[in-house]
């Protein structure tokens, strides 16, 4: 299969989820394979929410619609043009997919395939109803997909390198298990977000997507703040109350319950509106329905703080955007070419 022969496909596989919407999907009777997969695809949103508390019509939708405008001619051309894949193939990769938010692990299946090679995709219990059918979708608009594509449930064998993603206890399995394949291993990463002080309201708005979109359940989720010294709050504040119906989800109010209460007994200093708490902490992961903040004096000084913790770090979020940083109300909106962890999957895979 060429790669000619897999952008024609991500291009029809783009427009197949385009037509998914939070409510009246219409299905579109000239993209091919709609008879037999639209009803199947809008039954697994529903079975995927049935099986994932944390798993919204709308979180859901929001992802499809995502990768349905990342799978565009422009965009496949402009993410692959620059390797030479001419070589590579025909290798068995798998890939140990996390579920923290839907369709998490695509991209390395997407990556995995363009590359010529052959996948092996082991599932997270959280997310196995929406990869499956997309799948079965490509295989549809081409059998020789159903030779390349294989989902197990059980240890993964007779493969040649993994690409794995789990929190930092999991990987050090993952590094000792896999020690003797070519693989990537990640682990947890959390996002910041660097406020001046200048910012609009509609400025912060877009930055509250950063935080709250999936429940700031993923790692390009914004965690933390940080902001100069003597910051109002109050700003921000309103900024971030177009979501306050996110306290009415139930996980996610016992979430904050829960955190609030603890917060309180250990008597922690917080700033609270009602469904977001901020707590002053250098960490950078927080618990949910909380958002940790931390002061900074300079800019400069900040910035190579945070080069210092690059591992630990998969966005910088700021008003103005340069190198390697995300602006405002992007993070959850990622191209096809910005990898996870800054590792070039595509190269990875090209050298295999």
């Amino acid at each position: 299969m060429t790669i000619d022969d897999h952008k024609s496909h991500l291009i029809t596989l783009g427009k197949f989820l385009k037509q998914f919407q939070t409510s009246n999907s219409v299905m579109n009777s000239d993209i091919p394979g709609n008879n037999k997969f639209f009803e199947e695809m809008n039954q697994k949103i529903d079975s995927a929410i049935h099986h994932n508390g944390w798993f919204t019509r709308e979180n859901i939708i929001f992802a499809l619609q995502q990768w349905s405008e990342a799978l565009t001619p422009r965009n496949l051309k402009l993410w692959l043009g620059e390797y030479d894949l001419s070589e590579s193939g025909d290798k068995t990769v798998g890939i140990v997919m996390a579920g923290n938010i839907p369709l998490v692990g695509f991209h390395d299946f997407l990556s995995v395939l363009v590359s010529g090679h052959k996948v092996l995709v082991k599932l997270s219990t959280n997310d196995r109803q929406l990869l499956p059918v997309i799948a079965s979708y490509l295989m549809h608009l081409d059998s020789r997909y159903e030779n390349r594509i294989r989902f197990t449930d059980n240890r993964m064998k007779d493969f040649d390198a993994v690409i794995a993603t789990g929190s930092n206890n999991t990987a050090r399995y993952f590094e000792y298990y896999f020690k003797d394949k070519p693989s990537i291993i990640r682990k947890n990463r959390n996002s910041v977000a660097i406020i001046t002080g200048n910012e609009t309201k509609e400025e912060l708005e877009k930055l509250s997507e950063d935080i709250f979109r999936y429940y700031g359940l993923g790692c390009r989720n914004v965690s933390k703040l940080y902001v100069p010294e003597n910051y109002d709050f109050d700003s921000f504040f309103k900024a971030m109350y177009k979501w306050n119906p996110i306290i009415n989800q139930d996980k996610y109010a016992n979430n904050y319950d829960y955190n609030k209460a603890v917060y309180l007994m250990s008597e922690f200093k917080l700033l609270d509106n009602g469904f977001l708490m901020l707590k002053e902490d250098e960490s950078f992961g927080s618990p949910i329905a909380t958002l940790f903040y931390e002061k900074y004096q300079d800019e400069k000084e900040l910035k190579d703080r945070l080069k210092e913790n690059e591992e630990k770090i998969q966005c910088i979020v700021k008003k103005e955007s340069n190198t390697n940083e995300v602006t405002f109300g992007q993070t959850q909106k990622p191209q096809l070419w910005d990898y996870a962890d800054n590792i070039d999957t595509i190269d990875f895979l090209s050298k295999l």
